[in-house]
């Protein structure tokens, strides 16, 4: 037992130092002089848990070559596990000892991975390098209760996607505009996404309505989803659903129906831009989310917005190999690689500043639909227990048939009264 304590306490003091203390103790660095001891190899295992396209596109191949080469003080085992940035929180706490030393997670999840212990704080170089080399909106996005957690290497928020020989240019402001394009009987006009309830706040968030007020933390405010505007929404969305030239992503295969030209438009973020500039080649094209009319009014749908970090597993055994491959993961050089190679527009200020990054249609509308058409999405612990189990169910009770024109304010009456908190 007494070895088990010591043990345990050597690693605290090990990764306190790599993970909170880099700025109060020297760092080591391959460029400085090492003694003979320091001069020795040290092998270690680092397992990266990290989105499918970075596998697919070869990106995380090449970056975890080139960091080998950076650091020869170090023989890196590297065990690359597919873990998307979508479910890294839940299968992180399924057993944090077991889950990647380094991994990518969408910011949302950063009250739950913190409540939990499993995601190191970050001090020191990796802190300042957040702080000095991103915007302050970003900065947010990777920050609880004062402290950093994570590295944003790309914005977090989707926008609208068109087949442009469906849909004309002209008719890609409105979800009515949209519809009315006369198609062939096999072809939908348009996908209604619910994506667990992430994009199907953007009808909610785009009529007005809010989650505990403006910022989503005055939780006295409760949710007001279920006033005249909140069930004309909903009324709205029964319709959609309805209509035979709407798709239902849970029901169909996006990407079966974009290649074989059967799609119209619908919602998606940058990571997935390859895969159907693939399929659609110059017949692509990318806006900012449209506006709606639930209730005689245009309405902008608003997506929300948040980034997609780098984090360091609090239980990693390698805790100063892991802080530096997330630093470079999130570096500008790295960003600007995997803006190449897998679209994903840079959260590093001097990278989005290139000429390159400003050029580009994607980053372009990123920038346009954060600025114009999305929501800071909130990460309180009281929305993120609440929220996603709850709204998600909304669409899916439309789509079953539970939820009707007949029963709607009874159902967001309920609604309402599941996201207060008490």
């Amino acid at each position: 037992m007494k070895k088990q304590i010591l043990s345990t306490l050597l690693t605290v003091a090990l990764a306190a130092t790599a993970l909170t203390g880099c700025g109060a103790s020297k760092e080591v660095s391959s460029k400085e002089p090492a003694s003979s001891a320091e001069a020795e190899v040290k092998e270690v295992d680092l397992k990266i848990w990290t989105a499918e396209n970075q596998v697919s596109s070869g990106t995380m191949d090449s970056i975890t070559k080139s960091f080998q080469e950076l650091h020869p003080e170090w023989k890196i085992n590297y065990s690359i596990e597919v873990v998307g940035e979508d479910v890294a929180k839940d299968e992180i706490l399924k057993d944090v000892e077991m889950a990647g030393d380094v991994f990518f997670f969408a910011s949302d999840q950063l009250s739950d991975l913190v409540s939990a212990g499993a995601i190191a704080k970050l001090g020191g170089s990796a802190e300042a390098m957040v702080k000095e080399q991103m915007s302050p909106q970003v900065v947010d996005t990777a920050t609880y209760d004062g402290s950093i957690y994570g590295i944003p290497f790309t914005h977090n928020t989707f926008f609208m996607y068109y087949d442009k020989s469906l849909i004309p240019e002209d008719k890609i402001k409105s979800v009515e505009d949209i519809l009315s394009v006369s198609t062939p009987d096999n072809v939908y006009n348009f996908c209604f996404d619910n994506a667990g309830g992430w994009k199907l706040g953007a009808w909610y968030y785009g009529a007005g309505l809010s989650v505990y007020g403006e910022d989503g933390t005055q939780f006295n405010k409760g949710c007001n989803w279920n006033n005249p505007t909140g069930i004309a929404v909903t009324n709205y969305i029964i319709d959609l659903l309805k209509n035979p030239k709407v798709a239902y992503a849970d029901d169909i295969s996006i990407t079966e129906l974009i290649e074989g030209h059967r799609l119209g438009a619908w919602f998606d973020g940058a990571w997935n831009y390859n895969v159907y500039k693939q399929a659609l080649g110059d017949n692509l094209g990318v806006a900012i989310l449209p506006t709606f009319n639930p209730d005689g009014n245009n309405y902008q749908l608003r997506s929300f917005y948040s980034s997609k970090a780098i984090g360091v597993n609090s239980k990693t055994k390698n805790p100063e190999v892991a802080v530096e491959f997330a630093k470079y993961l999130g570096s500008e050089e790295m960003q600007m690689q995997r803006f190449r190679e897998t679209a994903q527009a840079p959260t590093n200020l001097k990278a989005s500043e290139t000429e390159e990054v400003k050029n580009d249609i994607v980053s372009k509308v990123l920038i346009e639909e954060s600025e114009k058409a999305s929501v800071v999405q909130p990460t309180s612990v009281e929305f993120s227990k609440r929220y996603w189990v709850n709204a998600g169910a909304i669409a899916t009770e439309i789509r079953g048939g539970t939820l009707t024109k007949e029963n709607v304010q009874e159902k967001m009456d309920k609604f309402v009264d599941a996201m207060a908190v008490k």
